[in-house]
């Protein structure tokens, strides 16, 4: 079931090049012009009715207005009222309303007969699945995503971890942000950033610590372009392993081999202990230390202030240039930055730290300079990371989706907290398991792994996500599942994509406005919308499957679908008192269920002070960020910088500053000293290249939804491989030819782009993911940080070699 038609068979050199930068900058004008699927978007026909969501694609959470007229999405507009983007929208989102409108929707459930996708009805295809499960409950898992509303993932969590006392529960975020998770927790000990977008529109100095904000958040990188328009004097300073579109408006571009970044940031502290220019005062108050071991442990180990400034001494910049190639004066010019405290300094980050063999030390660090110079508690001053997913955070992170939490920031292995959830979801004492389920790349390698041969996952349900493409290491991760019997995939999408190929049942899936839902931004900020259009044939929200899967296995006497009272557990009342079957399709709408999942889940947020106000307030809001406190007069105040006594109502009066969820119960965030270490897969004599992949502007993640508007397909018609000039000069290559790209797991044939959109250097690829016929995750390595085991797609050692043509496969724009 390929999602695109198959490409062109011929490609010129010259017109692939040609055709891609002008349909990009096509598709760019289009967007600064307003464009809207249709015209009668920017009329004023009164038969349009225009409703508030945030955006379908990334984490910024940008606010979009949606006009309807005849159930149809005819309209898409930023935001005016939405603080995160004040009426602007990047490309992807001046389009985001055409996503609904492919023509190769999923309408119908599909069970594989006879190697064959067939249709059968709901009540066929809910049955198959809770009869699956009851065959092994414990061999169950349910894999989501960041791209879950915050309702869905709390069903799927209350059905999992408090239903089949089943930890076997993950989502795609594990791939993209888990070790800025863990980053947070190791040196706050709570998850997320402190600081907010408002940081932005304060700081003197941005440093982009591997991320190409340009490209991947464009409204949010508007702001320091406006403030640069405006006159105001901001430093841009681009940390990279290849130049793109934000190097280009970068003062300072710092060019480092792949993760050498360990060894700047310790360059960077080692300069501010020597000449004494770290906050002594801020640091003596607010701050304690710690060190990695080689357990690669969430604690690590305490140290003395003198151990850390001891253990820093191996990184003098000299020597940081040889690890990482950036000049040594450069690393001086940061400390020199960061020595001064009449500036502003934000850090941002999003792949580049996270998807990191060691991307849990990575974050540490960063956390540990801000802290270190003090830099750190005023707007503008904040070390900050960015998601990539529209509620990695409020769903993955906050309703705690992954297989070792529970709400709220609580642990499965915490014997207190089970039983707060048990008590919170009316549960017998004991129900929920306190072994943390399979890690994401665990999960798949048990699942695609024989069960004779120790693969105890059998039936794995997707909702909402693509792993046929997004895993590293398909091969091994996703395509072992071929042959495999007795293995069963259910995938929920929207559209056909390489997840739907191996699925043994396939489900039709609502998206976006086509359902209610409330997302969680990057900073924190809760954001609700309601249904404006049907989903097409038979597609059904992903929150009543699961709803409904759970009332079969309570009809079958599963006993963990009932709570201790004996009442199955997703019971809904209406506002009379009486109980709505919400597992009936056409009676899940009788009620809001977002709304009673929501209030629900509240009651979990405030352990960590992460309080939620009531649903009904952010029907009126353009998001809030919380902590969300009611105050005296029934108001409900949001908090845009935690932490800080001059915003945060939890913070002692007289604090100041207040790191009160601190990991040694002192109130003192720790500043971790990690050392520099060589990634696990290094270039050598037969694989002489590092690979790298990423995104580009105009695709999200795996372009399930993007490759499917023509005018953003039209602008990136498929994917390439950038080369740098001389590199291929050096193997005879030119722009345009195809070429084998291959690694020790495999190989793709691909198009070569030099010069264009990106800059590597030389000896590296790069590689977007977006493209289905191009799978670059055949190659990634599926190596992840022990910590918080988050794959490393950035690097990998890789070959080049042109590819006769005569013998290629087509390939070409697809237009």
């Amino acid at each position: 079931m390929k999602p695109y038609p198959p490409l062109p068979s011929t490609l010129d050199r010259r017109g692939f090049v040609k055709q891609t930068a002008l349909a990009a900058a096509a598709a760019l004008a289009a967007s600064r012009a307003g464009y809207t699927p249709t015209a009668a978007a920017v009329t004023t026909d009164p038969e349009i009715k225009w409703d508030k969501a945030p955006c379908r694609f990334c984490g910024t959470g940008c606010h979009v207005r949606v006009g309807v007229k005849n159930n149809r999405i005819v309209g898409i507009q930023g935001e005016p009222q939405a603080d995160v983007n004040k009426g602007l929208l990047c490309v992807k989102g001046y389009h985001v309303g055409m996503i609904l409108y492919g023509k190769d929707r999923l309408t119908q459930p599909l069970l594989r007969r006879d190697g064959q996708l067939v249709p059968i009805t709901w009540e066929e295809a809910i049955d198959v699945i809770a009869r699956k499960i009851m065959e092994a409950p414990q061999q169950f898992a349910f894999y989501g995503s960041g791209q879950w509303t915050i309702p869905e993932g709390y069903a799927a969590q209350k059905f999992m971890k408090g239903g089949l006392a089943n930890n076997h529960l993950e989502p795609n975020a594990r791939l993209c942000m888990a070790s800025a998770v863990t980053g947070y927790l190791s040196v706050y000990g709570v998850d997320e950033p402190a600081g907010c977008y408002d940081d932005l529109d304060r700081c003197d100095v941005l440093i982009l610590w591997g991320n190409n904000m340009a490209e991947m958040h464009p409204v949010l990188f508007s702001r320091i372009v406006d403030r640069r328009a405006k006159g105001q004097k901001v430093q841009i300073i681009d940390l990279a392993t290849r130049r793109t579109r934000t190097t280009e408006l970068a003062d300072h571009y710092l060019e480092f081999r792949p993760q050498s970044d360990l060894a700047i940031a310790n360059g960077i502290a080692h300069l501010l202990i020597k000449e004494g220019s770290y906050d002594k005062e801020f640091v003596a108050r607010h701050c304690a230390f710690k060190t990695d071991t080689e357990e690669h442990t969430l604690d690590g180990k305490p140290i003395s202030f003198e151990d850390y400034c001891r253990q820093l001494e191996a990184y003098p910049p000299e020597k940081v240039e040889e690890i990482s190639g950036v000049p040594a004066d450069k690393i001086r010019m940061l400390a020199g930055l960061f020595a001064r405290r009449d500036l502003r300094i934000t850090s941002v980050w999003c792949m580049g730290m996270n998807q990191h063999a060691r991307g849990t030390n990575i974050n540490r660090q960063v956390h540990g300079i801000h802290l270190l110079s003090g830099h750190w508690g005023r707007p503008g001053d904040a070390p900050t990371s960015l998601t990539g997913q529209p509620s990695a955070c409020g769903t993955a992170r906050e309703v705690g989706t992954l297989c070792h939490l529970l709400p709220g920031g609580r642990l499965v292995a915490n014997a207190e907290h089970r039983i707060q959830s048990e008590q919170l979801w009316n549960l017998p004492e004991g129900r929920i398991h306190p072994k943390p389920g399979y890690h994401t790349v665990l999960l798949w390698e048990k699942f695609c792994t024989p069960t004779a041969k120790g693969g105890d996952i059998k039936t794995l349900f997707t909702q909402v996500t693509n792993p046929g493409q997004s895993l590293p290491n398909l091969k091994k991760l996703f395509q072992g599942k071929k042959g495999l019997e007795d293995k069963f995939l259910i995938v929920s999408d929207v559209y056909p994509t390489a997840t739907t190929e191996l699925a043994d049942l396939v489900l039709p899936a609502a998206m976006w406005v086509e359902k209610n839902g409330i997302y969680g931004n990057s900073e924190r900020r809760t954001q609700q919308w309601f249904k404006m259009v049907s989903p097409p044939g038979q597609a059904r929200d992903d929150c009543w499957m699961t709803i409904a899967i759970a009332r079969r296995l309570f009809e079958l006497g599963h006993p963990g679908m009932k709570d201790k009272d004996g009442r199955f557990l997703f019971t809904f009342t209406n506002d009379r008192g009486e109980e709505v079957p919400a597992w009936k399709w056409e009676h899940y709408y009788d009620l809001n269920v977002d709304k009673a999942l929501f209030e629900e889940y509240r009651k979990f947020t405030r352990l960590k002070h992460k309080d939620l106000a009531p649903y009904d307030e952010y029907v009126k809001a353009r998001g809030l960020r919380w902590p969300v406190v009611e105050q005296p007069d029934g108001s409900w105040r949001e908090t845009k910088f935690r932490f800080m006594e001059f915003d945060d109502p939890y913070v002692k009066k007289g604090s100041n500053i207040q790191f009160y969820h601190s990991v040694t119960k002192d109130d003192r965030a720790q500043i971790w000293f990690c050392p520099y270490e060589v990634p696990p897969e290094i270039p050598d004599v037969e694989f002489p290249f590092w690979l790298g992949t990423g995104r580009v502007l105009e695709h999200w993640h795996t372009g399930t939804m993007t490759m499917r508007v023509p005018q953003l397909r039209n602008a990136v018609p498929q994917s390439y491989v950038e080369m740098h000039p001389a590199d291929a000069a050096e193997r005879g290559l030119k722009n345009g030819d195809l070429v084998a790209v291959k690694t020790r797991r495999g190989q793709i044939e691909i198009p070569l782009w030099i010069s264009g959109r990106g800059h590597p250097p030389r000896g590296m690829l790069f590689v977007p993911f977006f493209d289905e016929r191009l799978m670059i995750n055949d190659l990634t390595l599926d190596a992840v940080c022990p910590v918080s085991k988050e794959p490393d797609y950035k690097k990998c050692a890789a070959d080049v070699s042109r590819v006769s043509r005569r013998d290629s496969r087509p390939v070409g724009p697809a237009l």
